[in-house]
This record gives C-alpha cells, structure tokens and sequence, in this order.
C-alpha cells in the first residue's frame, strides 16, 4: 500500500523547509535509507532518507517550493500501485492560498478571508495541471472536500473558453477574467493585456542589469533573521576592552600550537572564556519556550561562517569540557566542514550561544541578530592599537570593542553589564581562567 512522504521537522524552530531537490523522478525505485530529496531550512541544506523502500509513485511538492512540516510531498508504494483512491481518501487542508492560486489575493465569487479549501491530493494535482483555480469550487467529497472530479468538471467548464497557457497564468496574475473577454478561436497573451487594468509591462527600474533569484539558504536567513527581528526584545550592550593580555596569551601559545598543527585565534580564545562565564552565569546559557526558561547544561558555541551564498553558523558542543587546544582544532574542522559543504544536521543544532567576529575586515562596531532560540549573541571587533591612559600615563596598547546583544526577555540590562564586565577581565587577564 501507497504510504506517504512528509516534510520532516528537524529543528525546534522548524516550521517549514524548502524542497531544494529531488534526487529520484517519478516511476523511480528508492532503496530504504536512500537520499530521496534535499531540504533548504534554518541556514541548512541536508538530505533526507526514506524510512521504508518503494517506487516514488507520485512527487506533489516542485523543487524551490516552500511547505509547511508535516505537509505531504510524495507517494511511495508499490510499482505500478495507483495512489487515486488513497490520495482522494486523504484529505488535505489548504491553509494558505498561493498567488498562483488567487490573483491579487482575491477571487471573483469568493469573500474577503476565506482563503481555507479542503481538498485531497489528487484534486490539488489534477488543478496544477490544468490551470483550474480550486477556490469557488464546491467540493463533493466528505465535509465538501473538493476531490478530483470536481477538478475535472471545473476544467471542463472552464475549456469551453479556449485560453493559452501563457494567457491563462496572466490572467491570473492579473486578475482577469478569461470568460469576459471576447470571444476567439483561442486567447492569447495579448488579448489579456489589452484586458488588464495593470500597465502592460513592469517598469524597468534604473540601473538595473541583471536579476539574481534568491537561493533557498538566503530566502531562510531571511525569514530567520526577520523573525528574529520582529518576536525578540533585544538590547546590545557595547564595552571597550584592553586585548593585551589575550595577545600575549596567544603569542605565547601560537608555536606550540602549531607544532602540533593547530591554528589557534583570538575567537578561540573568547570561545574559552565565554564558556566560563556561561557557567558562572547560566541565564546567559538558556533559552525560552512558552512561559519557561530552559537552562542548558552544556554550553554549545555557534561560529558565524561566511560561505558561498550565505551564513551558516554550525556549532561546537560542549565547550565548557574542552582545553583551549581541543576548542581551537575542534572549531577549525568544523569551519571546514561549513565551507566545504561537509556539515552535518548535527552540526547546526542544539546551539547556546553564538560568537559573531568581523575584526579581520577592520570593523570597530556592529549589533549582531539573535539566533533564536538562543538568549545571546557575542561581537568582537577589530583589535586597534590606540593611546589610553594607565596609571595617570599615556600608553598605546592593543583595544577593541566586545558588545552582547540579548533577549530582555531572558537577561536583564544588570546581568547584561556583569556578563560583558566578567568577559572583558577573563580577556584581560586571561591567566585567571587557571584559577
């Protein structure tokens, strides 16, 4: 019996995935444990096994379509098994009406809101196919469920004005009605045009060359950061900081280190003491879920990588048990697992706290964006040698700016202040994380 393929949930803040890629067609067989297809979702792209083997009976989700989890994206059965009965048996609730669907998010007949229509599967198939618009159309189904027939004798109605496919999608995104216009042998895309109340061409704008599309990785930064955006309360704290201490640690350890083929940086030395604190003051380590706090036991640093298309931020576990050097080599193979494209699901969950550096681009301050559902993200900046006044002396020495931006939800301005005061005398004194 035909079985179905859902959009899996991999992440607690999952909500939806982009099919980013099909690796088997229809007609396909796909062994138990094989990739059946790829998910763009939460600055990842993996790929997903199927549980059980079969052929891949039918595919209802396009690559580059975003669903929701839990939506259903492919059949997988028996070769040859119709899946018509199990699909118009399995009634689907369209909770969204798509611009291909709804032209101007309004429909002819239909009341402003109502944009919910019960219909199975087969029927939302059979009106892709066919260009008929599901809204309007009253379903025979159980509870009116719109189902495949009702489809067809939609169709069918419609058919009697003969429209090209290209003159139909238009028309649609236009908002005309096919059936107003005058009658030909055929409709094409200009009689559309001359219909529509819409200018007949999008203005050009200046300068503008070429169109990128958005990939899959940066339509879910995107809606991940604008998320992030618009549901935390966040407040950013800014505090100057004397990095002579953590340069002379690092100069220090830098031959030892890489005689043993380890590259260690200064954001691996903030990684250490980060952890530090985060165990001195676990809120700093938490996160929020409805109305509790959920401290974390294990402090798992995420590192903002630039790569191709993107930011990833992959993030190292249980920092709090590592020594400087295993932190330093652990965080470089995970640096190039994210630039080389070898990341694993794994590597992207589950993350506490997030480290953000732009120093190397000469950047002296910036207010990083939460990565939810985390309550904090760390900012270093640019080292820059400047005069500064030490014991009623001028000195020049080695000086960034280190900021946290936090939920306010979770931590307070106070704790805030103390979480960036501990940091900047763990960086300035390094040698108090012996003690």
């Amino acid at each position: 019996m035909a079985f179905a393929v859902t959009m899996p949930k991999l992440g607690l803040t999952m909500s939806a995935g982009t099919v980013a890629q099909w690796r088997k067609k229809e007609g396909d067989t796909v062994a138990k444990g094989e990739i059946l297809f790829v998910v763009a979702t939460d600055k990842l792209t993996f790929e997903v096994e199927v549980q059980e083997g079969g052929t891949l009976l039918q595919v209802l989700v396009p690559e580059g379509k975003e669903v929701a989890v839990g939506a259903l994206l492919a059949y997988l059965g028996e070769k040859g098994e119709l899946v018509g009965s199990v699909a118009d048996s399995t009634p689907e609730t369209v909770t969204e009406v798509l611009r291909d669907e709804l032209p101007n998010g309004a429909a002819k007949g239909v009341a402003p809101g109502a944009t919910r229509v019960s219909a199975s599967p087969l029927a939302k198939k059979v009106a892709r196919e066919t260009g008929v618009t599901l809204v309007g159309i009253k379903g025979t189904g159980p509870d009116g469920m719109v189902v495949r027939r009702d489809v067809e004798l939609a169709h069918q109605s419609a058919s009697r004005v003969k429209t090209s496919p290209v003159a139909k999608r238009i028309a649609e995104d236009l908002g005309v009605d096919v059936a107003s216009l005058a009658r030909k042998d055929r409709i094409m895309k200009a009689d559309v045009l001359e219909a529509a109340p819409l200018p007949r061409e999008e203005p050009r704008l200046p300068g503008v060359t070429k169109r990128i599309p958005v990939s899959p990785m940066r339509r879910v930064i995107a809606d991940r950061m604008s998320e992030s955006s618009r549901s935390i309360p966040v407040v950013t704290y800014n505090m100057e900081t004397d990095c002579t201490g953590i340069t002379a640690l690092r100069n220090a350890l830098r031959d030892p280190f890489s005689k043993n083929g380890i590259r260690l940086s200064f954001t691996h030395i903030l990684m250490k003491i980060c952890a530090q604190v985060l165990a001195e003051m676990p809120m700093a380590n938490a996160s929020i879920d409805g109305n509790e706090f959920v401290l974390h036991d294990d402090v798992n640093i995420g590192i903002a990588v630039a790569v191709e298309g993107g930011l990833l931020v992959p993030n190292l576990k249980g920092v709090q048990t590592k020594t400087l050097s295993e932190i330093a080599r652990d965080t470089e193979v995970l640096v190039e697992k994210a630039r080389s494209g070898k990341l694993q699901m794994t590597d992207m969950q589950a993350g506490t706290f997030t480290i953000t550096n732009l120093g190397m681009f000469g950047i002296n301050d910036f207010t990083p964006i939460i990565n939810p559902p985390e309550a904090c993200i760390m900012a270093m900046n640019a080292i820059v040698d400047r005069p500064v006044v030490r014991e009623g002396q001028i000195v020049v020495r080695p000086m960034t700016v280190i900021g946290i931006t936090a939920d306010h939800r979770i931590i307070d301005g106070v704790d805030a202040a103390r979480f960036l005061s501990r940091v900047r005398e763990l960086m300035e004194n390094p040698y108090l994380l012996l003690a």
